[in-house]
């Protein structure tokens, strides 16, 4: 069991399907490593939602006016779970209308100074987004840079180069090196 836990952010249709604007050409590839990692996380795996629940009078009102698409209830399939991820914890998934997803609710699970890999979609928005905050808030992290998956190679690798900016808060490894 490694130590730690690992935190998988948003792995949801509307993140995955190739039909989607937001759909990422290399979420295949990424949740097979995710679902090694959490064989070895066991019982401390967490895994996110992003939800389309903001507030309309904030700027997310003009984000939704920009991405329409996305847009829906809550309870419509864009934002389910992918089949590969509904088996990856045994904890209710942290539904979040925001792109961080670090925050109280989350470091109320992991504890406070928590070692945690990161994982997930995308790379350049949701995970950059949580990867910076819990920094920010005293985590540990690690980001499994071959278990996440960008909106382009460009944009997952501008991301790694960011959070590999921010060391010791957050290293950089792939599967293979944290499962080592």
């Amino acid at each position: 069991m490694t130590d730690g836990w690992l935190v998988v952010i948003d792995p949801q249709n509307i993140f995955a399907s190739p039909e989607s604007p937001w759909g990422s050409p290399f979420f295949e590839e990424a949740m097979q490593n995710i679902r090694r990692l959490a064989a070895r996380f066991g019982e401390r795996v967490l895994v996110t939602r992003w939800m389309p629940t903001a507030d309309r009078s904030t700027s997310w009102g003009e984000y939704f006016a920009a991405w329409p698409f996305a847009d829906q209830p809550p309870t419509d399939r864009l934002f389910d779970l992918v089949p590969a991820a509904a088996s990856l914890s045994v904890h209710p998934t942290l539904d979040l209308p925001t792109f961080g997803k670090w925050g109280g609710e989350l470091e109320a699970i992991v504890g406070r100074g928590a070692s945690v890999v990161l994982a997930g979609v995308s790379t350049d928005c949701c995970v950059l987004s949580t990867a910076l905050a819990a920094a920010d808030a005293g985590a540990r992290l690690t980001v499994a840079t071959d278990a996440c998956a960008g909106s382009t190679a460009e944009n997952h690798a501008a991301a790694l180069h960011v959070m590999g900016l921010y060391p010791p808060q957050i290293a950089l490894a792939t599967t293979a090196e944290i499962l080592a």
